[in-house]
């Protein structure tokens, strides 16, 4: 798809976190993580491992999507 920018997902996870309204206490309680590895992680001076990757994508319901299976809305 010519002109799509997809979201990586280092990219949909800390736009989760930063618009998240919740304080990084709040969503280390609700996660599991620490909240210095969420506050490392949302400043961009730390990846997350894999399975911290995906304990945070669960809770923000964010899943990897195959490009050709994407339904694209208008």
């Amino acid at each position: 798809m010519p002109g799509r920018h997809f979201l990586t997902m280092t990219e949909a996870l800390r736009d989760a976190l930063l618009n998240d309204p919740r304080s990084y206490n709040q969503v280390a309680k609700l996660t599991g993580l620490t909240r210095t590895s969420l506050m490392a992680f949302a400043e961009g001076k730390r990846s997350l491992r894999l399975d911290l990757a995906d304990r945070l994508a669960a809770f923000y319901q964010l899943a990897l999507l195959r490009i050709e299976d994407a339904k694209w809305v208008n």
